[in-house]
């Protein structure tokens, strides 16, 4: 055998010392995680009871326990930041109240450190670590003298049993508590029953606040209450199911849904987000894990009963699963805080409609500081609407408040849409209540995000977010100001929907896409350019020229003509339904009646200055001069002044405009604004009658219904007429000039109440 020559000695050495330096490196690096996977996976378990089988299994890995558990236990910030922002909004009313924070399995104090980011920990009186673990416990130890702060508290406890050292002399320490959380803690703790009554009986019942995030499984059948509160992406696929409570099962952490089932019974629900843990394999695992804010059950019983309640006592039609339709005479009784069942009948000519419901025990109502929306079970119709339809409001209001004579007496009743119409409204008369009604939860959620905008940020974000479009840190405003001012289930959707900033808003929900085949039609055609001089021109004259000679050629090309008319086109991204289509097509072509549109429009109003509607469609945003009164910074003041005074009229309907109709009590409304509604609508349909006959009953003496349509005469006017009211035109289109700033209904009319 011939010996390796000196040189590949050498190389041999080298590379072996190299390897053996990688290897020693890499298990220096991950040396976190692979004591992570020796005494999670592989190292034997045995323990007499929980406590021992809790110091056993920790007190290996103890001091990598936060480095390893960053990516695994998802939420945690979250829900502290949220946690932070209701705070803060709570102790506005209360500033100098003694505030304690209780953190449930808090272990290693992680979370107290993780809060000090959004609420400093100077601000608790008193702060306590509350485990059953030595050695984690011994890490917040650690880090709790390294923050040198004083105010912190770390007890060795059972959380089923914990006493806190100022409970002193045996008082009852019922109410003492003012802020509760469980990180990943709940699912780990046997006897979650007693936790949570113990829970609920130290938490303070005006203030008191609860967060948790924890993993969770769910079936696919929700609860009633699970449709009040609201309930986006919570289902968990059989497999998911089956998979993960096995799976946690086999380090004593129960998935059951019971623990969450439990945790919703015995408090009302603030906020509920469902989210999937991915940091694994994407694609692959996804661990379920909730974040979920509450409060006590009894919680200011008269502003939750005042969520549910309009003029005269008498309850929304909100609730629509079942609709009786018997003749009755009951008045509706106030709802009151765990209220088991409630009976309501359908209206009769005098009575206010009331709907047969079941509220569920842990009610819906703490959900936010100002009572706007009102609440609703989410039904399957809902679930069909995605996301909105309307990012903009496509009526005109200016022309609106010609006509309306609004005062500070006046209660309105409005289609929702994006809520543009009905901020203007308030700005201009601050009317004592607008009732802003839509079965599309999500244009619901929008006019949620803006009222919660216009209570909580500077005029500078709120432009950012409604007139650009665009902020870079939306996501942090959701959480840290808005989230306090809105409805779980708009805080769910704007959640899970939060890039919905991050580019270009307005090119978003269903006429989003209108607005993005526009710029697609510019660019393949070359005119970007002649649309931004066309929105800076300063003259008529030069905006009808730039129109005539270099845009109407583009957008009335027989192309586009066929694509507009295009029934699937005119709903997806217009919202033209199929009725209204017809009609369009019943008094001319949809050509004529195209140009009959745009035409006068150019020469009549400037859209840099003075026609926001289509500055916004043509350039994908408004600016500060051409914009909503809402957006303007005088308008942003008047809705802004008193705490947000005027913003008291709103309250936010997610149904039928029949079903809320008939909860109205009769004579309640001055004023109502349909826009095209009835034009979605088949001739003859009895659903029209049952409406129009709903508002002549709401409606007060000398109260009027507006309305715009496709037709010039829309055939349900004799409807109206029919019902006892006066109707007569507004504007009806003839084609010789713009009836408004949008022009784009051929009529808009009046119906007056006859006395």
């Amino acid at each position: 055998m011939v010996p390796p020559e000196p040189a590949q000695v050498t190389h041999s050495a080298v590379l072996f010392a190299a390897s053996l330096l990688v290897t020693v490196a890499l298990a220096g690096l991950l040396r976190p995680q692979l004591k992570f996977v020796w005494h999670c996976f592989l190292r034997p378990l045995r323990a007499s009871d929980q406590k021992a089988r809790l110091d056993k299994f920790y007190k290996g890995q103890a001091d990598i326990y936060d480095k390893t558990r960053a990516g695994l236990l998802r939420g945690r910030g979250t829900m502290l930041s949220l946690c932070a922002s209701h705070l803060r909004s709570m102790r506005v009313s209360q500033p100098k109240k003694r505030l304690v924070w209780v953190d449930i399995g808090g272990g290693t104090g992680h979370n107290i450190e993780l809060m000090d980011k959004y609420f400093p920990i100077s601000s608790f009186d008193a702060v306590y670590i509350i485990d059953l673990c030595e050695p984690l416990l011994e890490v917040a130890r650690k880090r709790v003298a390294a923050k040198g702060w004083k105010n912190v508290t770390v007890l060795c406890q059972d959380a089923n049993q914990f006493t806190l050292p100022e409970w002193k002399d045996g008082k009852d320490p019922k109410g003492s508590v003012g802020f509760i959380t469980m990180s990943y803690s709940l699912s780990m703790i046997p006897n979650y029953y007693t936790l949570l009554d113990r829970i609920d009986h130290i938490l303070s019942p005006q203030d008191g606040l609860l967060g948790v995030v924890d993993f969770y499984t769910a079936g696919k059948q929700p609860s009633l209450h699970e449709k009040a509160i609201g309930g986006v992406s919570k289902e968990c696929g059989w497999l998911s199911r089956w998979f993960w409570q096995i799976w946690f099962d086999f380090d004593h952490v129960s998935l059951s849904p019971a623990r969450r089932a439990y945790l919703e019974y015995k408090f009302g629900t603030v906020k509920s987000y469902n989210g999937r843990n991915r940091f694994i394999l994407p694609f692959i695992v996804r661990i379920p894990y909730y974040i979920w804010l509450g409060r006590p059950r009894v919680y200011d019983v008269t502003r939750a009963c005042h969520a549910f309640e309009v003029e005269g006592g008498n309850l929304i039609g909100n609730c629509s699963p079942t609709m009786s339709q018997q003749s009755a005479k009951e008045t509706v009784p106030p709802l009151e805080i765990g209220e088991p069942a409630m009976t309501v009948k359908a209206p009769t000519s005098d009575a206010p409609a009331i709907i047969d419901i079941t509220p569920p025990l842990s009610s819906f109502h703490y959900h936010a500081n100002k009572l706007w929306r009102l609440p609703y079970y989410e039904q399957p119709v809902h679930k069909e609407f995605r996301t909105f339809i309307y990012s903009f409001t496509w009526e005109d209001p200016f022309e609106d408040m010609k006509y309306l004579n609004l005062t500070k007496e006046d209660s309105m009743f409005v289609i929702t849409s994006a809520g543009d119409n009905a901020l203007h409204y308030a700005i201009e008369a601050q009317p004592k209540r607008i009732h802003c009604v839509d079965m599309n939860p999500c244009q619901g959620h929008l006019l949620e995000l803006k009222l919660a905008a216009l209570q909580t940020l500077s005029y500078d974000d709120f432009f950012a977010l409604f007139g650009t479009g665009r902020h870079p840190h939306f996501r942090a405003l959701l959480d840290s100001q808005l989230a306090p001012h809105l409805s779980s289930s708009a805080y769910q959707f704007w959640r899970l929907n939060d890039d919905a900033f991050s580019s270009a808003f307005y090119l978003r929900g269903y006429s989003g896409w209108a607005l993005r085949l526009a710029r697609v039609v510019f660019s393949i055609a070359g005119v970007t350019k002649y649309v931004e001089q066309l929105c800076d021109s300063d003259t008529l004259e030069e905006q009808e020229k730039i129109w005539q000679t270099k845009l109407r050629p583009v957008l009335l090309n027989p192309v586009v003509v066929a694509l507009l008319r295009n029934p699937v086109f005119c709903w997806n991204a217009l919202g033209v339904p199929l009725n209204q289509r017809q009609m369009i097509l019943e008094e001319g072509s949809f050509y004529d009646f195209i140009c009959n549109t745009f035409d006068p429009l150019t020469s009549t109003y400037l859209f840099k200055t003075g026609n926001y509607f289509y500055l916004l469609a043509l350039l994908g945003y408004y600016t500060p001069a051409s914009c909503p009164n809402y957006l303007t910074r005088q308008g942003f003041e008047v809705l802004k002044a008193n705490s947000g005074a005027a913003l008291d009229a709103f309250r936010l309907h997610t149904d039928s405009i029949v079903n809320v109709l008939r909860g109205l009590s009769r004579w309640s409304l001055t004023r109502a604004l349909i826009m095209d509604h009835l034009d979605w609508f088949s001739p003859g349909s009895k659903d029209v009658e049952d409406e129009v006959d709903q508002f002549f009953r709401v409606l007060a003496p000398g109260g009027m219904v507006f309305w715009r349509s496709a037709s010039r005469k829309p055939w349900y006017n004799d409807v109206f007429a029919k019902a006892g009211f006066e109707v007569t035109p507004v504007a009806v289109r003839d084609g010789s000039g713009a009836i408004d700033r949008v022009n784009m209904y051929a009529s808009c009319w009046r119906a007056v109440k006859r006395s």
